[in-house]
């Protein structure tokens, strides 16, 4: 789960209300990885911004995005591996490398795209479930 402070939330809730809660409106205008975290600038797919400085800008902890990687499985893919000791193939997820490394390293272009949506997909669900959660 990521930690999110009031501020965000609200402006986060802000810009599902403006998007009239169709979520897939949600775009990620640009991105950055600067330190321990990344950095993604969040807009209206129809109501486009001339800079970021007027996007929600969210920052989530590389390790928090490690999380999401691993979770989706964008890292590893599923195959066949020969037991070192028994003689026999089993199935398994084989990890291609580490989730960060794999992102900036071996990923593709798409494939990164994937990976900051399943972020946003994340937070926008963790979101909303946690309101909702709270309402009860």
């Amino acid at each position: 789960m990521i930690k999110l402070n009031q501020k965000i939330k609200d402006e986060l809730w802000w810009l599902v209300i403006s998007v009239d809660y169709d979520y897939s409106r949600i775009c990620i205008a640009e991105h950055e990885i600067n330190g321990d975290m990344l950095t993604l600038w969040l807009e209206d797919k129809q109501d486009f911004k001339n800079s970021l400085d007027e996007c929600l800008q969210l920052d989530v902890s590389l390790k928090n995005f490690a999380k999401i990687i691993r979770a989706e499985n964008l890292n590893s893919y599923e195959g066949t591996k020969l037991h070192p000791k028994g003689n026999f193939a089993y199935k398994t997820r084989i990890e291609i490398s580490e989730a960060i490394k794999w992102y900036r390293e071996d990923a593709s272009p798409v494939e990164q795209q994937w990976a900051r949506e399943a972020t946003l997909k994340n937070i926008l669900t963790q979101l909303v479930e946690n309101e909702v959660y709270n309402q009860q």
